[in-house]
């Protein structure tokens, strides 16, 4: 067995939702998903197959958006992950929905930060071992610290 680590591109202005799902059928029901759930957001989402033709299977309304999600999980490779690349939202906008879909199983992370695969291949096939998501924290937040994340979330809409 091989374990590689893969970056995931992640464009800017873009969060990045990364799991794992089991069914042919996800790709479409993730899109109807964010469209109810946050009709706004730009989106694109690609399913690596597992079984059959093994495809990458895509969908979204952004054209970009879905063939760089589609890169990005052929890249990954990994059976029956998915790949959702959001902009003008957040994943808190949808991620509730998305963990609600019956077809999937795991979330591995929901982010904008600089984003690695950790994936195991064992020349039958690839599977998503665990995530990188971000840099190692650089202190411990201060009171300023904090007053700061108080107006951000507020800012943006998040808190009231």
């Amino acid at each position: 067995m091989e374990i590689k680590t893969i970056r995931i591109t992640i464009p800017e202005a873009c969060n990045i939702i990364l799991g794992q799902t089991h069914f042919i059928k996800t790709a479409e029901d993730l899109y109807e998903i964010i469209t109810t759930s946050c009709p706004h957001a730009k989106f694109g989402i690609a399913f690596c197959e597992a079984s059959g033709p093994c495809l990458v299977r895509v969908d979204g309304n952004d054209e970009d958006l879905k063939s760089l999600a589609a890169e990005n999980a052929m890249v990954l490779g990994a059976g029956h992950c998915f790949v959702i690349l959001l902009k003008d939202a957040f994943p808190i906008n949808v991620l509730n929905a998305v963990k609600s879909c019956p077809e999937v199983c795991s979330i591995y992370c929901a982010t904008s930060n600089p984003l690695q695969a950790i994936i195991a291949d064992t020349g039958e096939g690839r599977g998503i071992l665990g995530v990188v998501d971000g840099a190692v924290p650089k202190g411990i937040e201060t009171g300023a610290d904090a007053e700061r994340r108080k107006v951000f979330l507020r800012q943006i809409g998040y808190k009231r």
